[in-house]
């Protein structure tokens, strides 16, 4: 039984989606009822939509595991140098459908799915995200990982199972409110846990003098217990392993101690120790300084070291006799690639291991450490930087603190070696700041400790060399590197928009899914007229199918034919959604002013969380969310201008304008065909680089201009008394008339922008405002908008996450990315072992 395919359907049967063979299906189909029987225990007359979900999630799972074993005991066999990415988050999102595209699974289970007389896209729906991340950097780790397994590479993602991931966003009478997000209510097909690696992880306690050494004594103990999820490469049979650890507390725990009197309560503390991986602290770009946050850092970084330092143990480079020379081919083995600071423990923790467990010495041990290390910056903005209490370090980790007083004190005797009477130097590149309550400069320490330090786009690598670290750049210019990020075009264009991937892969073929360079070649399709018109079907097709999604969920009309203005990210003043709202007021305003004149009909599409204690965050959602009740009810309006609101924006981007490290989001769009408009800051300037700048909208200050502007001093009411439009709206808000039940509402987001807005808002808004005024005129000649987005499509190569990994592999980590396919488990396993084909049962420790 098939049925009539649609324009976007015919194009997935081309096989970037994988093929649809007889047997394939019924395997799927067999696999799929198997699972409902047993996995599930039920029939298809009390199954309910979420147990067909897991019916099928679990088929497509099974097709994971006999490579995901296969590739762990290739790695065991092989002995590749192993990659760690530390991070505290992993945005991943959804599994099943990257699953099934990477794996070539997606048309078959499509019609597997519909022979059973089920929805696959409903089934799609009732997966969970897994929203273990803010925003940018989350979502980087995520795309490294696609990447890494894409490329080969023996590389694994280590970080924390949070019970409840980024709190999912209500808007209630415009106020943004926070809901918790228990994201495992139902259950987790993609992740195994693993008891038999449960590790000990140490607080508190004090540190004693012994014979042999220093000794951490009196700690308290929580087990780490590690849960897997596989990550398959794109169609090459790799799947490497995402391994998140769970606190739970020792079955003596609070029994040991003498007071046996209360049992009860001594199993109702477990959950003290087990609060350590309860919730994801939802701060992005923001240093909170609490005890519990930094537990959640330690605890996974010592939990994984102890997991690194097993498998290179068991390892045949890790066999040798002596403990001396076995440790001097670490680094040849193990790369740790610390994402921010967040993980920057590890750097004193492999030292306690090296020198108070191995007995290395400390010289020795440090050489090792600092080879293993390397560090990503992901921020410039001062508030973001760690910046932990020395008094609080001490008592959580006593020992760490000594070794960082002992790692810092080898670093000033360096300095002042090289600096003599430069004491104003020592005090900016102390690792401990003084003065009032000392801190201990995590930024600082994973530079020392790092052989590698990298910023994430061209223009945020600079600045972290020439100016937030300058000191140290000056010390050792060749340990600091840029390496532009990127994105998965697997998750970002093939898996979000198959009506595109496909007419792509018409005209270049599919190889670009891989490498995604290959783009260029659509520069030469610029001027045919029906690619022209192909795209312009696709993004309006698109365009449909979001506006009706928008008018389910907000019941607000939306005209599919206006431009779609889209503003997505986490709510922060540098990433000046202000500017947005602003813009938005104007265009209202001439809408009133002169209703009969032409207007270029816009929807505003603004999204994204606020972090639950920043205040302004909050109130410039509540503007955002007034700004379009009122512009949504006007009936001289129309269908001219409409502004929604996205509740709770999930997996994330990072984009455009301000003090943006790098901005993925803007790459996402990029990638889609959608034009940017933003200032030259992040992956923007390397945008406009591949793009030309002509082909973004580009408005606003660059970085010199900012800074004469800083020199001279930023005076917001001079340009409110120059720019009437821009007064008009500030007046507006100021007085109530977005707000008339409580006129001064807005009191405090107006005074901000007056007299305290770091980001200038003012100081663009004129430049912004004309260059809105350019993309609507671009915008009335389709087939000219339509040929810039072609032009960027084509130029959005660069910014995939295999070109920046394989940067990583090459500069920083000293790995090859390898094209071997590993043979799928239905083949004999010899083809992929030209050592000794008969080992296969040999027993793999993962």
């Amino acid at each position: 039984m098939s049925r009539p395919l649609t324009d976007q359907e015919k194009r997935k049967q081309i096989s970037i989606r994988g093929i649809v063979g007889v047997e394939n299906v019924a395997e799927l189909k067999k696999g799929f009822n198997r699972h409902l029987h047993f996995t599930l225990v039920k029939d298809r007359n009390v199954a309910t939509p979420r147990d067909y979900y897991f019916a099928l999630a679990h088929t497509v799972r099974d097709h994971l595991v006999g490579r995901w074993i296969r590739t762990q005991q290739y790695y065991y066999e092989k002995d590749p140098k192993r990659v760690y990415y530390l991070s505290l988050e992993f945005y991943m999102g959804r599994t099943l459908q990257n699953t099934m595209i990477n794996l070539g699974l997606q048309n078959a289970c499509d019609e597997a799915i519909y022979q059973l007389g089920l929805d696959i896209e409903e089934l799609e729906d009732i997966e969970e995200d897994a929203g273990l991340g803010n925003g940018g950097l989350g979502r980087l780790a995520a795309c490294f990982l696609d990447s890494m397994a894409t490329l080969g590479l023996a590389a694994y993602g280590y970080g924390i199972r949070y019970e409840y991931g980024i709190f999912n966003q209500k808007i209630r009478d415009g106020w943004q409110v926070e809901e918790a997000d228990d994201w495992l209510r139902h259950g987790n097909p993609w992740e195994k846990a693993r008891p038999e690696y449960m590790l000990p992880v140490h607080f508190y306690g004090r540190v004693e003098h012994t014979k042999s050494g220093l000794k951490w004594v009196d700690t308290q103990v929580v087990l780490a217990l590690p849960y897997d999820t596989p990550v398959p490469g794109y169609m090459n049979n790799t799947v490497n392993t995402m391994r998140l650890w769970s606190a739970r507390a020792p079955n003596d725990f609070n029994l040991r101690d003498f007071n046996v009197g209360d049992y009860i309560q001594a199993v109702l503390d477990r959950n003290l120790a087990e609060n350590i991986s309860r919730v994801l602290y939802p701060n992005d770009n923001f240093f909170e300084g609490k005890e519990l946050r930094l537990k959640q850092e330690y605890f996974v970084v010592a939990a994984t070291l102890q997991d690194v330092i097993r498998r290179f143990k068991a390892s045949k480079f890790g066999s040798t006799e002596s403990v001396r020379t076995m440790f001097e081919s670490f680094p040849d083995q193990v790369a740790i690639q610390l994402n921010d600071t967040h993980p920057a423990l590890a750097i004193p923790e492999l030292m306690r291991v090296f020198v108070d467990i191995e007995k290395l010495p400390w010289t020795k041990a440090w050489d090792i450490t600092k080879r293993t290390f390397a560090y990503t910056n992901h921020t410039v903005l001062p508030e973001a930087l760690e910046r932990w209490p020395v008094d609080l370090v001490e008592k959580l980790l006593p020992r760490h603190l000594q070794i960082i007083y002992e790692i810092n004190q080898r670093h000033l005797d360096k300095v002042t070696a090289l600096f003599p009477n430069d004491i104003d130097r020592l005090r900016r590149m102390s690792l401990i700041e003084e003065g009032g309550v000392k801190r201990i400069n995590m930024a600082h320490l994973c530079i020392i400790g790092s052989h590698a330090v990298n910023g994430v786009a061209k223009i945020h690598s600079d600045i972290v060399k020439t100016r937030v670290f300058k000191d140290f750049a000056e010390l050792e210019p060749e340990k600091f590197q840029n390496k532009t990020n990127g994105i998965t075009p697997r998750r970002w264009l093939l898996l979000c928009n198959p009506g595109l991937a496909e007419l792509i892969a018409e005209k270049i073929g599919e190889d670009y899914v891989k490498d995604l360079s290959q783009l260029i070649k659509l520069h030469k399709f610029v001027n045919d007229d029906i690619f022209i018109r192909e795209v312009s079907k696709v993004k309006q097709e698109n365009k449909v199918k979001f506006a009706q999604y928008l008018e389910k969920e907000y019941k607000v009309k939306i005209n599919p034919s206006s431009m779609f203005d889209v503003h997505v990210k986490r709510i922060h003043e540098y990433k000046r959604q202000l500017m947005n709202c602003l813009h938005i007021i104007t265009m209202y305003n001439r809408i009133k002013r002169d209703p009969m004149k032409p207007f270029v009909p816009r929807t505003v599409i603004i999204g994204g969380k606020a972090a639950p204690g920043y205040h302004m965050a909050k109130m410039i959602i509540r503007l955002i969310t007034a700004v379009g009740h009122v512009v949504n009810n006007d009936p001289v309006v129309g269908n001219k201008l409409k502004v929604i609101f996205l509740e709770n924006y999930r997996v994330s981007l990072a984009e455009k304008a301000g003090t943006e490290a790098s901005g993925t989001g803007n790459m996402k769009f990029m990638l889609n065909g959608a034009l940017t408009i933003g200032t030259m800051d992040g992956a923007n300037v390397e945008m406009a680089e591949e793009a030309g700048e002509e082909n973004l909208f580009i408005f606003g200050m660059r970085i010199q201009d900012v800074e004469e502007l800083d020199k001279k001093g930023y005076n917001a009411q001079e340009y409110y008394d120059k720019l009437p439009e821009l007064k008009q709206a500030i007046d507006q808000i100021k007085s109530g008339f977005f707000s008339p039940k409580q006129p001064d509402l807005f009191n405090e987001v107006t005074n901000m922008l007056f007299h305290h807005d770091r980001f200038k808002v003012f100081a663009d808004y004129e430049a912004y405002v004309k260059c809105q005024d350019k993309v609507s005129q671009l915008y009335m000649n389709a087939k000219e908008w339509t040929k810039m987005v072609i032009r960027n499509i084509a130029a959005s190569g660069k910014f995939s996450s295999d070109r920046t990994i394989k940067e990583y592999a090459r500069d920083i980590w000293n790995v090859e990315p390898s094209d071997l396919k590993i043979p799928p488990p239905n083949e004999p396993r010899d083809m992929a072992d030209d050592k000794n084909p008969n080992c296969t049962t040999q027993q793999v420790k993962l």
